[in-house]
């Protein structure tokens, strides 16, 4: 084994840092918002930024639904745990408007028992289509992270299909491993009748807001097709979940007036097109995180 040149400058650990650090100097130097928002809004306003954001949201809203009914069929049937079906819905009721989240909590429990009755347990369709349209949430993102990297050559498609399914089952099970601590938790403070509803909730997002970042870092990490360190993605990975979590409640109370204009627009699928619009906003933020990313180590 070769012994290291004492000549030679010591290399350096990395070093976690602040992901909030870049911001406070910036403000604290007088810059304001907008040197730092200018970069984002350039790529923004790029074309083919729209083009995979568009396809991600499309994904997603293909996955949606299926993903809610494999993790109600799991509870319900495989699991007998009803406590995790009601996991579930504390997190539609987290992520969605009131009136949206009873059209989608009454729909989904009707669509689950009703598919159950017909066939039995978990539905073998629903976790295909799952597989399939989640595969295609990862393509576009894996091609945008690439062109953001610099990296010319893509995966071929058996790989990329390979990375993407497992980055599926470690997502999928990042949001079981939420569902299950969320329902454990909630079965924890049932006898404390005296705690308000909103405890079940904060008790979600604590769970919930940095199972999502790992999620996120994992995608910055593993799709480009180019060796990336994860240290180096984290603080990114952040910034973008606690954007997402703005997103969120900017949606939640949003969505009355964004609703009465899909309602005349798209008459029945306005439900469709609001998740499509959420999706496709998310994905913008994303995208955005990733090609700051990519600058800042390139710098």
């Amino acid at each position: 084994m070769p012994r290291p040149d004492p000549d030679s400058p010591p290399r350096s650990a990395p070093v976690w840092r602040n992901p909030v650090q870049p911001v406070l100097i910036s403000l604290s130097r007088g810059g304001g918002w907008w040197p730092m928002l200018r970069p984002i809004v350039r790529y923004w306003a790029e074309v083919e930024v729209h083009v995979y954001a568009l396809s991600v949201a499309a994904a997603v809203l293909l996955s949606f639904f299926p993903f809610l009914i494999v993790m109600v069929s799991l509870f319900r049937y495989v699991f007998e745990w009803p406590a995790g079906v009601r996991a579930i819905e504390i997190a539609l009721a987290d992520f969605f408007h009131p009136d949206l989240y009873e059209f989608m909590r009454r729909n989904l429990l009707q669509t689950v028992y009703a598919s159950a009755k017909a066939h039995g347990g978990v539905q073998l369709t629903s976790l295909f289509l799952l597989l399939f349209t989640a595969n295609a949430v990862f393509v576009p993102f894996e091609v945008a992270l690439n062109r953001a990297w610099g990296v010319t050559q893509n995966r071929t498609y058996l790989k990329n299909q390979l990375v993407s399914l497992g980055l599926i089952f470690v997502c999928g099970s990042l949001a079981l491993a939420s569902f299950v601590l969320t329902a454990l938790n909630r079965e924890f403070l049932a006898g404390w009748t005296w705690l308000p509803a909103w405890v079940a909730i904060a008790a979600f997002k604590v769970l919930a807001v940095p199972m999502s970042i790992l999620a996120l870092a994992l995608m910055y990490w593993l799709l480009p097709n180019r060796p990336v360190r994860f240290l180096s993605v984290a603080p990114t990975a952040v910034r973008v979940g606690l954007a997402l979590e703005v997103l969120k409640w900017v949606s939640r109370f949003a969505w009355p007036l964004v609703e009465a204009k899909l309602r005349y627009e798209y008459g029945p699928f306005r439900i469709s097109v609001g998740i499509l619009l959420w999706s496709f906003a998310a994905a913008m933020i994303i995208l955005a995180g990733a090609d700051r990313l990519a600058r800042n180590v390139r710098a």
